[in-house]
This record gives C-alpha cells, structure tokens and sequence, in this order.
C-alpha cells in the first residue's frame, strides 16, 4: 500500500480501510513534526500538533474530496495549530524561541542527516541548524510560515498558497522579502553561505 497516491489512500479510508492511515502517518509524520519544530521551536509542541494533525484526518476523511491534494490539507491543519500555540504562548517573544538545546538531545532534524558523517561535520551542521533555526524563529510570522514550508516541508508556492489561503505570487513575494531577513541575520552570527 505504501505505493499508493495519496488520493488512492484516502479513499481507502473513507472505504474504512484504518490500515491506509498508518501509510499516511508515515509518509507525512516528518515533514510536519519538522515544519512545527522549526515554526514554534519546542519538539513536544511538535509532537502534539503532528498528532493533531492525523486525528483531524482520521475524523475528516469522509469530509474531503479524494481528488484534493492531500500534503497543503494536512499542513493547513498544522499551521493552524501552531498560529493556536503562539497566541496561547504570546508572554514569549518571537526573538527569543529557539529549537531544543542540545542538552534535550538531538533534535530530529539532526538525525536526518546523511550515513557517515565526520563528526566535525555533524557539529558544523548542528551549529548551523541552530543558526537556522534561529533565524527563522526571528521572522515576523507571515515570514516564518512561507519559509518553513518552503524549505522545511518542501512544498511548493502554489502548495504554499494553498496552506496558507494566499495567491501563489504572494507566497513567493513572502518568501522572497524573507531571504534578505535571513541572510542578514546570518551575517549578523558570522555566517557568509548563501540563501537560495
């Protein structure tokens, strides 16, 4: 089953099959743990609205339509989970969130990395993901979410405008006033790699 599209699964689904939801979990369960870490910096907030996310698929299936995209439905659901998180956390300052310490453990974007890694280079690339991170978390939110879905969740700019209910030409508008933001906050910690 793991073959199947996602619109073949959902209506697998709506037929009653639970099993097909185990695919789309797996299939979907990273980029929207990742997409929530890196928008609200906190993995158990991550955890939760992931977890969110499939409930809300599991007792919506009957609700969508089979030859709907599935991936902007379900990062929809997790966005609005996460606008619902920073206004019940507004006493922090968007500046000051972060991803977890490495005191927490490695995040799990770290555990995606490559096979064989030298461990200078696993430090280099963790000092860098928390820059990242860092940077993103310092976008004003309209920013933050374009970016995040963009080069976290990998999503396209019309997949983009969809999740966020926007026009295509302003999610990459978004997405292109938040480059300069980013690379200036990464000249500001001494970081000179480019922003594509």
């Amino acid at each position: 089953m793991a073959h199947l599209s996602d619109q073949a699964l959902l209506r697998r689904i709506q037929q009653g099959d639970r099993q097909a939801i185990e695919y789309l979990i797996e299939r979907y369960q990273r980029p929207l743990y990742n997409f929530a870490l890196r928008f609200l910096g906190d993995g158990d907030a991550a955890a939760d609205i992931c977890q969110h996310a499939f409930i809300q698929l599991f007792t919506h299936a009957d609700e969508l339509h089979a030859d709907e995209s599935l991936r902007p439905w379900l990062f929809r659901v997790a966005r609005y989970r996460c606008l619902d998180e920073l206004r019940r956390n507004r006493t922090v300052p968007f500046s000051q969130m972060t991803a977890p310490d490495e005191a927490d453990g490695p995040s799990p974007l770290e555990q995606v990395a490559d096979a064989a890694p030298l461990p200078a280079e696993l430090a280099e690339r963790g000092d860098l993901q928390q820059i990242l991170a860092e940077a993103i978390a310092a976008l004003p939110v309209k920013f933050r979410e374009v970016v995040t879905l963009r080069y976290v969740a990998d999503l396209s700019f019309a997949e983009i405008g969809q999740v966020l209910g926007l026009p295509e030409a302003t999610a990459k508008t978004h997405f292109h006033r938040a480059k300069p933001l980013l690379r200036a906050f990464l000249r500001a910690r001494g970081i000179t790699q480019t922003i594509s």
